[in-house]
């Protein structure tokens, strides 16, 4: 996320030209005889088929491990195995619980550190959803995004992500679920500078009134803590997409998740599997997201971002 307008637009120019080109040379050995470890604390299903199918299609080796049968599991510090591990590879890519955890990789590792989820942000998430957006209306700034649901690390994601973009962002979530304070003014910054709009509230029907694309996720994520999921999926209740909230939208809006969805939950079965969700090629587009961030940050000099 602390990528100029300008670098995330050239990720997503090369991440459709991936998907429309999938056998094309110009990517096939970009990162050949490079090894690129995948670190797994928490449970994973797209993320980590999708991005060691990005690994091997641009020619590197993943190497994946689980964070729990590795010796971080047992207590490891994380600035041991960093310095370690980045001597072995030329990249991490770390789904972890804790943004803290990511930026202490980050710290200590003297390779690419990328964020495949923390309990913060979850930025390529982000990416292909801006990405399936950008598909399905030609263009993305001057759009009504509405984020409806628990403020989490998707909500937090498109605000900013957004906001960068120019595009309009309503985040819809009760008190006490709504993105922190540091990301809402962190996102209106960036608003400043592209014309995007910035928008906090409780009421999920202003939100998607009128909105080009309605995105939400799971009530309660991985992260939370078990003993108080009911208690939150009651106050999330209020916030379910249905028909009866796709209905405010504009007529061509899509309907975006990220997946895994609880079904009858956040959304309802008839949106899900209904004419405006794009949820699959939603979940297509991380891999080409991904695929195009890697061959950005690790392929030759005039690859890189900005090069």
């Amino acid at each position: 996320m602390e990528w100029s307008p300008a670098e995330i637009q050239r990720v997503l120019y090369t991440a459709r030209v991936m998907k429309q080109e999938p056998r094309s040379p110009s990517f096939r050995h970009a990162l050949e005889g490079q090894h690129i470890a995948l670190i797994f604390e928490l449970p994973s299903t797209r993320t980590r088929v999708s991005f060691q199918v990005a690994i091997e299609s641009l020619g590197a080796q993943a190497v994946v491990f689980e964070w729990n049968q590795s010796q971080l599991g047992r207590g490891e510090p994380i600035k041991d195995a960093a310095r370690v591990m980045s001597r072995y590879v030329s990249g991490v890519i770390a789904r972890v619980k804790s943004h803290d955890t990511l930026q202490e990789w980050q710290k200590w590792a003297g390779c690419p550190i990328f964020n495949a989820l923390t309990n913060r942000m979850h930025p390529f998430q982000a990416l292909a959803d801006v990405m399936t957006v950008w598909e399905k209306f030609g263009y993305m700034s001057g759009l009504k995004l509405a984020y409806v649901g628990d403020g989490n690390n998707m909500a937090n994601s498109l605000l900013v992500l957004g906001a960068k973009l120019g595009i309009d962002v309503w985040i819809a979530a009760p008190s006490g679920y709504q993105p922190p304070l540091d990301l809402v003014r962190w996102a209106q910054q960036e608003a400043q500078l592209t014309g995007a709009g910035v928008h906090i509230t409780e009421d999920a029907q202003l939100a998607a009134t009128n909105a080009d694309v309605v995105v939400t996720d799971v009530f309660s994520s991985m992260a939370d803590d078990p003993s108080s999921a009911d208690t939150k999926r009651a106050v999330m209740a209020p916030y379910q997409v249905n028909a009866k909230l796709m209905a405010l939208t504009k007529s061509e809006a899509i309907f975006l998740h990220c997946l895994p969805a609880h079904r009858g939950e956040e959304v309802t079965d008839e949106v899900l599997e209904g004419p405006q969700s794009a949820v699959f090629d939603e979940a297509e587009n991380r891999l080409w997201v991904q695929k195009s961030v890697l061959y950005h940050v690790l392929a030759d000099s005039s690859a890189v971002l900005g090069g």
